[in-house]
């Protein structure tokens, strides 16, 4: 869902999304990004490495605070950059609540400040890059795209 129509400003928050947290999620985010680390799907090792349940991994935290930012500036929004930070686990039955906030605007270049929180603490900071091209203009080039 597309929800800036108008050019980014410095100070400007984005809408909050939030996500359950599923063990289909947590199972499948990593399964897709082929991080077969028993503890993103299997809970009896989880637990015995100290974990109360599997959790997330960064790969599906990333593609998710990615996302957040595409959905928000819309699908011609073009990520260039994303540096993020873990802390909290997602484990199931939790929901991350995604945060944003403009942090500087160069031409077409968008710097957000995003955090991500579930019911334990933070789960992920950082910042994330995008190229948004003006209302009604083309969208920015992709290097590598086209014929």
């Amino acid at each position: 869902m597309t929800t800036a129509p108008t050019a980014p400003t410095v100070g400007a928050e984005l809408p909050a999304l939030e996500i359950p947290v599923t063990r289909t999620l947590i199972v499948a985010g990593a399964i897709a990004s082929r991080d077969y680390q028993d503890v993103h799907h299997d809970a009896e090792l989880a637990r015995r490495k100290g974990s109360p349940d599997v959790f997330m991994n960064i790969l599906t935290t990333n593609g998710l605070v990615g996302r957040y930012i595409t959905d928000h500036f819309g699908p011609s929004a073009v990520l260039r950059g994303v540096a993020i930070r873990l802390g909290a686990p997602n484990h199931p039955g939790d929901t991350m609540v995604l945060t944003g906030r403009v942090e500087a605007v160069d031409g077409d270049t968008v710097t957000v400040r995003v955090v991500g929180a579930n019911g334990i603490g933070t789960h992920v900071t950082g910042t994330v890059t995008v190229t948004v091209p003006a209302a009604g203009g083309p969208g920015p080039s992709v290097p590598g795209a086209g014929s």
